[in-house]
């Protein structure tokens, strides 16, 4: 059985966190109505599972793919099989459903590769939780790009979820992306802004990847921003628009808690972009000022 995933995916992180669960239903049906279904979340995305849940209520659920993740309990270092059983028995019961299209292992990094991978750890619940069919296929999502290629290499896993690694400011991924498309495994692309600093176009520049920009960051934005009004485009249309167009990526996740920056998205995503990649790709910060393989 293969997934069909969109190029666009909602992410819900910020949703879950910020927003009541009423208005966090009406932008996810919003986002249903423009045609973007394919949903992202976690189970300790706040309350965004139980959001999710409630805006699939309103909706034709066959209609919407809703991509979650296993985490331990917030605030404890359980993440066993057992842990990450109950963790999908959550999800079930907040989204509301008795199947998942797809469960990506949280964050891994918050264990060892070795407890990961022991016969009572996270992978090997996965494992069996899709064979039983209860998740219809497994994923991997976190941060350090050398650890997730040892995830890769285990050959289990059929998607994989890299964020802040494969932006206009950053190119960390490209080893993990390489390791992808040669296994046939699928990629989404989360963090296409870094958190803030690739959306605007003037003005002070936002963090990058939980943090403020360092020196030659900023620099780089700013040529970033140059380039972009020269071609005369949105910074963030270009940033959404760098993933969409490599073969190596399966989907971009973006999140959007409001109206307006759920409505900005989609007219981002949906703008033809001039061929300004070289450009852009010239002005990335060097390698020290981006993530590396072991980054956090």
């Amino acid at each position: 059985m293969t997934l069909s995933v969109a190029p666009l995916v909602l992410g819900t992180s910020k949703l879950g966190r910020s927003a009541d669960g009423e208005e966090a239903a009406r932008l996810l049906r919003r986002a249903a109505a423009a045609g973007l279904r394919d949903w992202d979340t976690s189970n300790n995305y706040g309350r965004a599972e139980e959001y999710v849940g409630r805006a699939l209520d309103g909706l034709d659920r066959a209609s919407v793919q809703v991509f979650t993740k296993v985490d331990p309990v917030e605030g404890s270092a359980d993440f066993s099989g057992a842990r990450v059983r109950a963790s999908v028995l959550e999800s079930l019961e907040r989204i509301g459903t008795d199947r998942l299209p797809l469960v990506h292992l949280h964050d891994p990094e918050r264990i060892t590769f070795e407890d990961a991978v022991a016969p009572d750890g996270p992978v090997r619940a996965l494992v069996e939780l899709r064979d039983e069919g209860v998740i219809e296929h497994i994923g991997v999502a976190g941060g350090p790009v050398a650890l997730l290629q040892r995830f890769v290499a285990t050959g289990e896993f059929e998607f994989v979820v890299t964020h802040n690694r494969f932006t206009l400011l950053d190119r960390s991924a490209e080893p993990l992306l390489d390791d992808c498309a040669e296994r046939g495994i699928g990629v989404f692309n989360a963090a296409p802004f870094g958190g803030g600093a690739l959306t605007a176009d003037e003005g002070p520049v936002g963090d990058y990847h939980y943090r403020a920009v360092d020196d030659a960051q900023r620099v780089a934005v700013e040529q970033l921003r140059r380039i972009a009004r020269e071609a005369g485009v949105p910074l963030g249309a270009l940033a959404l628009g760098l993933g969409a167009r490599d073969p190596r990526i399966t989907a971009t996740i973006v999140g959007a808690s409001r109206p307006a920056s759920l409505d900005r998205l989609l007219d981002w995503a949906a703008m033809d972009l001039p061929d300004v990649w070289a450009d852009l790709a010239a002005a990335l910060p060097a390698p020290e000022h981006q993530t590396g393989p072991h980054g956090r």
